[in-house]
């Protein structure tokens, strides 16, 4: 004889409900939510979804143009440092080739003058110096030099062409001429402005 038995829907339903208040539910929820937490973190990290082979490559490719532009950048600095240090090297070498030292400034250009006028046949007559700093400059003066000479044209020719070429780098500023009467014949009363340049040793005043 078969038993027939029946189950109340009630309890079924009682069976199938989660006791919100019972703790170990709550702290297995914190959990949940704890590992859902870090996953997403890690994702937002790392990025997986970006990391493919193309996403590497090209990033590879940025990194080298960067790395190249800095070595044309460093290239570019190393020549502007080579000229500037080529440039000074030529400015010394100027300096200690075409700039008398004060010390026998007056004695040396002196010297220059008396040189000139005796190869050129012009008389001399006083000269009269001024020494002026280089604005900016605490190694350069500039010497200004006032000459009187008498002589003929063809002197005086000579007389320029000589100081033109002076190694001591005399530059002529201006030149007047004008003819005195003499029973040699034709002669010239001439006045020469003449510039140039003197070194000082550094922190020696002028």
């Amino acid at each position: 004889m078969s038993k027939s038995f029946s189950v109340s829907p009630n309890l079924l339903a009682g069976s199938a409900r989660v006791n919100l208040k019972d703790p170990r539910v709550l702290v297995r929820a914190a959990l949940a939510l704890l590992v859902v937490a870090n996953i997403a973190a890690a994702l937002l990290v790392f990025k997986p979804w970006g990391g493919s082979a193309e996403d590497l490559a090209r990033e590879q490719v940025d990194l080298q143009q960067q790395l190249t532009s800095m070595h044309a950048r460093l290239d570019r600095t190393k020549a502007l440092v080579a000229k500037a240090e080529r440039a000074r090297k030529e400015g010394d070498g100027f300096l200690t080739e075409y700039t008398a030292d004060r010390r026998t400034t007056f004695s040396t250009i002196t010297a220059e003058l008396d040189r000139v006028a005796s190869e050129s046949g012009m008389q001399p007559r006083p000269a009269s110096y001024e020494l002026d700093q280089v604005e900016g400059s605490d190694t350069l003066s500039q010497l200004n030099i006032s000459a009187a000479y008498e002589g003929s044209y063809i002197g005086l020719t000579k007389l320029v062409n000589l100081l033109d070429k002076s190694p001591h780098f005399l530059i002529i500023e201006s030149l007047t001429a004008s003819p005195q009467q003499s029973n040699a014949g034709d002669l010239l009363s001439v006045t020469i402005k003449v510039d140039t340049f003197v070194r000082e040793q550094t922190g020696r005043p002028i």
